[in-house]
């Protein structure tokens, strides 16, 4: 059980040697990078590569851990026994399986995705603990032990919003997934734009990394952004000489696919109006 990459997802070697090395030592890959570099489709890519079906947990501010274990419903118990339904005698009518008992009492070996982790409390990962390590947790109310029949292969995503615990940390093998340098992301693009013309992938490109390291800038575009704007750029036949800049207008052609808050617009509105100044002054 080996993951090469797919068709549709470009994978460096240190990321499908991640991979492969988390699956071998049986441990949690715990995926850092920006936000739109692929850490979510990796964990779908290696479902599809290795033919498992995926279990996704998307977690929230609100996300709690037990809520992947189970979750119990005492209110409608209560509510079944005013009414005096028969329900109410078994406890299990009322339990609620999350992720991890889906995906701990699959017949098969699944692939389960734990969703940007960082999202929720500090104490979220700790929590997990002990239940990704053993593959298995007590359901107090039944007595019973859920353990794996099968140990799962477990993907956690994180956007680096915050720390997460070195307790965590050192159960997890790790791997940060770098913005792709220019040759990875020809090869991307060739993914979701195969007839795009070199001209203008060129052109685009080189725009596009121009902006991304602009000094100043509050959020960088992403890979998702840049195929999105890449998108635009050939729905409207726009060519190399549509997307040339001058002093006057710093903005890229279709900046809103690229930008996504004011203070970066700004930036490069301040930038133009400078080298406008400048020109008349020269």
């Amino acid at each position: 059980m080996k993951f090469e990459g797919t068709k549709d997802y470009v994978a460096t070697g240190d990321l499908t040697m991640a991979v492969n090395a988390a699956v071998t030592l049986e441990r949690p890959l715990l995926v850092k990078g920006e936000p739109g570099t692929g850490k979510t489709e990796l964990a779908r890519q290696v479902a599809a590569s290795l033919g498992l079906r995926m279990i996704e947990w998307n977690v929230k501010s609100t996300t709690r851990a037990q809520q992947g274990l189970y979750e119990y419903d005492a209110v409608s118990r209560l509510r079944d026994s005013q009414l005096g339904d028969e329900r109410v005698n078994d406890v299990s009518n009322y339990i609620r399986k999350g992720k991890l008992w889906q995906a701990f009492e699959a017949d098969e070996k699944v692939v389960l995705l734990i969703d940007e982790v960082d999202k929720a409390d500090i104490e979220f990962p700790n929590d997990l603990l002990q239940e990704l390590d053993r593959m298995e947790f007590h359901v107090y109310e039944t007595g019973k032990t859920v353990a794996a029949r099968h140990r799962p292969i477990v993907i956690i995503t994180s956007n680096n919003e915050k720390e997460l615990p070195d307790a965590f940390l050192r159960r997890c093998f790790f791997h940060y997934i770098r913005f792709p340098d220019p040759e990875t992301l020809r090869r991307i693009v060739a993914v979701h734009h195969p007839g795009i013309k070199e001209a203008l992938l060129t052109t685009a490109l080189t725009q596009f990394y121009e902006l991304r390291e602009q000094p100043g800038l509050k959020k960088k575009p992403s890979t998702s952004e840049v195929l999105d704007w890449l998108k635009l750029l050939l729905a409207e036949d726009l060519t190399p000489e549509d997307l040339k800049r001058d002093g006057a207008n710093a903005l890229p052609k279709l900046h809103g696919a690229l930008l996504k808050n004011e203070q970066d617009v700004h930036l490069f509105e301040r930038l133009a109006f400078m080298a406008r100044r400048q020109g008349r002054q020269g």
